[in-house]
């Protein structure tokens, strides 16, 4: 097989092989698999759990951990990941939502 022939096959193979989307935690900054993480959107004032991870506009990612999120809440990590300030409420609504899940 010709030198040129071998390249264009070699690069066909890594081209069809993708790449898994990889994320950080905010609370333990970890880079994940994004399947494994829990993605945390900002709708208005609230947060909530983004199951299908495709939801419209800024995205934070978790560990699916009761430590980390716990750790994201208690140092109130989405106001820097959201870049504004996120009420305390919607921090508590969050950490219970989750803790019946994840606890």
């Amino acid at each position: 097989m010709k030198a040129a022939t071998r390249k264009k096959t070699e690069r066909m193979t890594v081209e069809k092989r993708r790449k898994t989307p990889e994320r950080m935690c905010v609370a333990c900054g970890e880079m994940k698999g994004k399947e494994s993480l829990l993605r945390i959107m900002k709708d208005g004032a609230e947060l909530r759990v983004d199951d299908s991870g495709k939801g419209g506009g800024r995205g934070a990612y978790v560990c699916r951990d009761l430590s980390c999120i716990e750790k994201m809440c208690r140092k109130r990590l989405l106001n820097r990941a959201f870049l504004s300030n996120v009420p305390e409420a919607a921090y508590t609504s969050l950490l219970e939502e989750l803790t019946k899940i994840y606890g």
